[in-house]
């Protein structure tokens, strides 16, 4: 009898550890890896010992040696950052879980022993749950979605760091630039406004004309001031995503934006791409599948939710008789007199169908995603362009000819002062124009691979709003 109730949990025990996940030994980094570099051409690190530490440590200060681009400043994130690290810790969690779900319930072994008038019973017990046995196959298999889950999930952290680094690292250069502009327009301002109190004082210009070029030199200044403090915080910000200390904090970057691509981006089958590559869409598919064997594992065991199976082996030792040995075993098992599983099968079936629900609005949202990226990328490009290849050279060819003409007596120091005002505030919206086309080509990576929702880019009407007020003050 003992041999014939222990036999089924032995067979049903070893056939169940011949499915036994085991830790990996990259921690399930590969596909984090693999999905970083097809997606942005970055390697990622999981550090874990002293020496892992020391090589990251020495690759970043290799890459903060240079004059940092968007590139390197992504790729110094991505191995500093120790937010990124800490979502790396979640995935090594994550492949804990998968390894305790796959493993076979441990026996309970119980011993007990009763004595009373010089007599004593022993009774030894191993109870094993038959249906945590039974169901191991089912989930272990719905562990090893929900850890593929998290190894997109991983992913999905990795690129949306890269997305914040780069958009922080584009205003940070757009930032500087801007200080180097208006530094350039504050010294002349200041010149304008001193030479207007000496012609004030001889009587050549008079007090209106005076407050305006002083008003100019005033706002200048006080535009100055906050595009100096609008740089440094969006150098703090790329620090920060960085994960520098304040020993770090010297790193240089570039002082102009890169110049724009002579042609722009084609890719007419964007909303494929999107569907295809975005990690977050492939998240949620994941979900859906685990939740479907969910739903099939909870239907398939609706009615038992309790089946243990105990071999009992007991020995009496009694004064007045030989002591003699019962062995037998002990079924527990649950009745489905009020609960048939119905509530379990309809939460079950209920959270599917709202996953299958968030699936297809997230299909949806994807493929919208990407056509707006890729409209507001092309917008910006068309923008940028038309500042850089009509407005500043015309805009050049005015300077010149009021110069021209000012030095000939022609024109008067109101006129030229006028235009400069003016051409500041076209080379102001050049920049602004700049840096959005940038932020959308990021934004349209985004859009296609999947990362952290950006901001969207200034509108045409926005730059020109901008260079309006910029160009305040005109005669």
């Amino acid at each position: 009898m003992r041999h014939r109730t222990i036999a089924p949990l032995l067979l049903l025990a070893s056939s169940a550890l011949g499915g036994c996940a085991s830790f990996s030994a990259d921690r399930g980094m590969g596909v984090v890896s693999d999905v970083t570099e097809r997606a942005i051409g970055k390697d990622v690190a999981f550090v874990r010992s002293a020496d892992e530490a020391a090589t990251v440590d020495a690759a970043v200060k290799r890459l903060l040696a240079r004059n940092l681009t968007a590139d390197a400043a992504v790729q110094v994130a991505l191995l500093n950052n120790k937010g990124l690290q800490a979502a790396y810790g979640e995935l090594a969690l994550a492949e804990t879980d998968l390894v305790a779900e796959s493993l076979p319930p441990n026996p309970v072994f119980s011993i007990s022993r009763i004595t009373g008038n010089g007599a004593s019973e022993v009774e030894r017990q191993v109870v094993g749950d038959i249906l945590a046995l039974a169901t191991l196959p089912a989930r272990s298999e719905i562990a090893r979605e929900r850890f593929r889950q998290a190894q997109l999930r991983a992913a999905l952290a990795t690129l949306r760091l890269a997305a914040e680094v780069r958009r922080a690292h584009v205003a940070a250069v757009a930032a500087g630039e801007m200080v180097v502009l208006l530094t350039d327009a504050k010294a002349t301002a200041e010149s304008t406004a001193q030479l207007a109190k000496k012609l004030g004082e001889t009587g050549a210009m008079n007090k209106l004309d005076q407050a305006r070029e002083q008003v100019f030199y005033a706002e200048i200044t006080a535009d100055l001031a906050s595009a100096r403090q609008n740089a440094a915080s969006a150098r703090e910000r790329l620090a920060r995503l960085m994960g520098l200390w304040d020993g770090d904090l010297g790193f240089r970057i570039p002082n102009t934006l890169p110049a724009l691509p002579r042609r722009p981006r084609q890719q007419p089958s964007i909303e494929v791409d999107a569907v295809s590559h975005r990690v977050d869409l492939q998240i949620a598919r994941m979900d859906l599948v685990a939740l479907a064997k969910t739903l099939d594992l909870t239907e398939a065991t609706r009615f038992v939710t309790l089946l243990d199976v105990a071999g009992i082996d007991k020995r009496t030792h009694d004064p007045e008789s030989p002591p003699f040995r019962e062995r037998g075993f002990d079924v527990q098992f649950q009745i489905p007199i009020f609960d048939g599983g119905e509530v379990r099968v309809r939460q079950a079936a209920e959270t599917y169908r709202q996953a299958m629900n968030r699936l297809t609005e997230k299909a949806v949202n994807v493929r919208s995603e990407a056509r707006d990226a890729y409209r507001v990328y092309r917008s910006a490009y068309d923008i940028a362009s038309h500042y850089q290849r009509e407005v500043l050279p015309l805009r050049q060819i005015v300077t010149e000819e009021m110069q021209l003409r000012f030095s000939s007596m022609q024109v008067d120091v109101f006129a030229l002062l006028t235009e400069a005002r003016q051409r500041l505030a076209s080379l102001r919206a050049a920049i602004d124009a700049k840096r959005d086309f940038w932020l959308a080509q990021s934004d349209l990576q985004t859009a296609i691979n999947g990362g952290a929702a950006a901001t969207a880019p200034s509108t045409p009407s926005a730059i020109a709003s901008s260079a309006q007020s910029a160009a305040g003050g005109d005669h």
